[in-house]
């Protein structure tokens, strides 16, 4: 999945949304109804992919204008089915319906604070828990692609929903699919408060399922974080992801078929199996998160998912400023050196389908920056703001 979570302000900024030639690379949109308070789950789901074409430069006006397609023999996501019309309209049509919506989570007031909410699934990844067999940490990954949205705004995470679909209910599987949800909000300090199971006969193959998530959060008005106040020589901090996350995987089970090696092969020069590297839960970042939010100097945060820096770095930043990321100043995990290799994926590709090793991006003045690396925290000096537009990287 290559999904760019999208939320609206009721109160629209300036920056809530930015109708220009750049997209998100991908959105998700949920209407949904739930019994609260009851194992029983429903909703409707409106998925949006798009993908942009490479430049050495990423300007964010120009990007999303540029042709794109598989260069050579290496693999794209667009080779491996992300439809990049079709998502870029529906995403323009929602923005005409409703005004603001360009966040990583949606905030409505309430009093002197925003409830701030988000929603997305898991994508393709359930492909490979299909597969490996490994059903008890997919529900970490849910909660975590909900709850590390709402924290980008600054907000605790209050509860969280969830929406678990299948043809036949196998009650033990789904005991281990809700085990990880309920891991997942423990890890978030938030309360699993509900959510829906369907049973829908002849809907999904003999043993499959599909999962949903809803998180909602709070912050006081006064301490949003929102991206206003950035400007140049603010420091980029990168958090470092687990791995491939829940973003990318169509490309993933592409290039697993092109490599011709299996999800119980060892990952090339390592000690663990592709499964088991491919299938490491996503990084829950609250605590660690709303900790350095607490001592101040964090300007903004960027949940780095499908579109990688290219696309979530930028959605931040005022208008007139960029990013300069450095090259080579954190470690990238095995695991993407393997998916590059093995597909024959160029730089800019993987750039901008997968987050290469760092899951969380803050936004930091300087003093801040040194703070944070001072104290002990796993954490990288990745780039700096620069004046311009869009991601450079040296």
């Amino acid at each position: 999945m290559n999904a760019t979570t999208v939320g609206a302000n009721l109160e629209v900024s300036k920056y809530a949304i930015r109708l220009s030639c750049q997209k998100p690379n991908s959105s998700s949109v949920y209407a949904s109804t739930h019994k609260s308070c009851c194992l029983s789950r429903r909703h409707t789901t409106l998925s949006l992919t798009s993908r942009k074409s490479e430049t050495k430069i990423y300007p964010k006006s120009k990007v999303a204008c540029l042709a794109s397609g598989n260069q050579g023999e290496g693999l794209t996501y667009k080779d491996a089915g992300v439809d990049i019309d079709a998502g870029s309209e529906l995403v323009r049509r929602i923005a005409k319906m409703a005004p603001g919506i360009g966040g990583f989570g949606g905030l409505f007031p309430l009093g002197d604070s925003y409830l701030v909410a988000g929603t997305d699934g898991v994508g393709t990844k359930l492909k490979l828990a299909f597969e490996t067999g490994i059903h008890d940490s997919i529900g970490i990954d849910l909660v975590a692609m909900s709850v590390n949205d709402i924290i980008t705004s600054g907000a605790k995470p209050l509860f969280f929903l969830d929406y678990y679909a299948t043809s036949r209910l196998d009650v033990d599987l789904a005991e281990k699919v809700i085990k990880g949800i309920v891991d997942g909000c423990q890890q978030s300090d938030c309360a699993l408060l509900g959510g829906e199971t369907a049973e829908m006969p002849d809907f999904y193959a003999n043993g499959e399922y599909d999962l949903s998530g809803f998180a909602v959060g709070i912050v006081k008005k006064e301490s949003v974080i929102n991206g206003n106040n950035i400007s140049v020589g603010d420091v980029l901090i990168g958090l470092p992801s687990s791995g491939v996350h829940s973003n990318g995987f169509s490309l993933v089970r592409r290039v697993l078929a092109k490599s011709g090696l299996s999800l119980k092969d060892k990952l090339p020069s390592e000690s663990i199996t592709l499964g088991e590297a491919l299938m490491a839960p996503t990084v829950i970042y609250v605590k660690q998160v709303l900790n350095i939010i607490s001592k101040g100097g964090i300007k903004g945060i960027a949940h780095i998912t499908g579109g990688g820096f290219t696309d979530n770095i930028p959605r931040v930043f005022p208008e007139g400023l960029g990013a300069l990321i450095y090259n080579n100043s954190w470690p990238v995990p095995p695991v993407f050196k393997w998916i590059q290799e093995a597909g024959n994926i160029e730089d800019g590709e993987m750039k901008r389908t997968f987050n290469m090793g760092i899951g969380m991006v803050l936004v930091a003045s300087k003093e801040a920056a040194e703070r944070i690396l001072n104290e002990g925290e796993i954490a990288y000096r990745i780039g700096e703001v620069i004046s311009g537009d869009g991601v450079s990287y040296q």
